[in-house]
């Protein structure tokens, strides 16, 4: 069997963490002592999660991210399991469409930002009434490198990570000094909901990063560990880019 940490005392709630990079931070959390709520949209894959995290230190609440009310519902929960929110992961994401910018539906183009930025905005500002704003935290926002350059047949993703990273340093000034807010912008991780980038193609796909390979969930996990703990307890503001060294091919060779 094994061990687990002791408790750290700290709390999180992680959306959109019933697989993929939510569960690698979750993973990374609980890993190290934290006490975790994980969001996901179908419940039984969040019993699933739950289960394997380990149901003495993990709850999660299902609904959708962007419905206020499953916003307001999650945080309460949270509050009323652990007595305390420290740490908010936005993470639930979704990109419904692949195509040119020029013929993309207004509709989904709404979708995508109701659930990649409105909601992130909406689970902040829950978790600052319920426990931050007296007794700090911090806060990271999961990003996209294709927030930071232009990103063909995925337009409206890029473009609501972009909003996601202005969302970032717009809380980061709001909320200090009692409440660290950052970003990760992540390249292509191994998850399900990024296997279209990637699926049939793993090797040619990893040959574009200097490291040699894709991202995997934990990754994402380390990189969440770190913004959510002392050690980065004079970074605010701020989006890490894990990538590989993706960024590095850009320049002139």
């Amino acid at each position: 069997m094994t061990t687990l940490p002791e408790l750290s005392g700290k709390v999180a709630l992680i959306t959109g963490a019933s697989r993929g990079i939510g569960y690698g931070i979750a993973e990374a959390l609980v890993a190290r002592g934290d006490r975790v709520c994980i969001t996901g949209r179908n419940e039984d894959a969040l019993k699933e999660a739950v289960e394997a995290l380990g149901s003495d230190r993990v709850i999660g609440v299902a609904g959708k991210a962007h419905d206020e009310a499953h916003q307001a519902i999650a945080v309460e929960r949270t509050m009323e399991a652990f007595g305390r929110v420290d740490y908010l992961v936005n993470n639930a994401g979704t990109n419904p469409v692949f195509g040119p910018i020029a013929e993309l539906d207004l509709n989904v183009a709404r979708k995508v930002f109701e659930t990649n930025v409105v909601s992130a905005l909406g689970f902040a500002q829950q978790t600052w009434k319920a426990w931050q704003s007296e007794n700090g935290g911090a806060i990271v926002n999961i990003a996209s490198v294709a927030g930071l350059a232009p990103s063909p047949f995925i337009g409206a993703y890029g473009i609501s990570k972009a909003a996601m990273i202005n969302l970032t340093v717009q809380l980061a000034h709001e909320f200090a000094p009692k409440v660290r807010v950052n970003a990760i912008a992540p390249a292509v991780v191994k998850t399900k909901f990024a296997a279209a980038l990637y699926e049939g193609r793993e090797a040619e796909a990893a040959a574009a990063y200097p490291l040699g390979r894709l991202g995997v969930p934990s990754d994402i996990g380390g990189a969440a560990a770190f913004l959510t703990s002392q050690q980065s307890d004079w970074v605010t503001g701020q989006t890490l880019v894990v990538d590989g060294g993706m960024f590095l091919n850009a320049g002139v060779e």
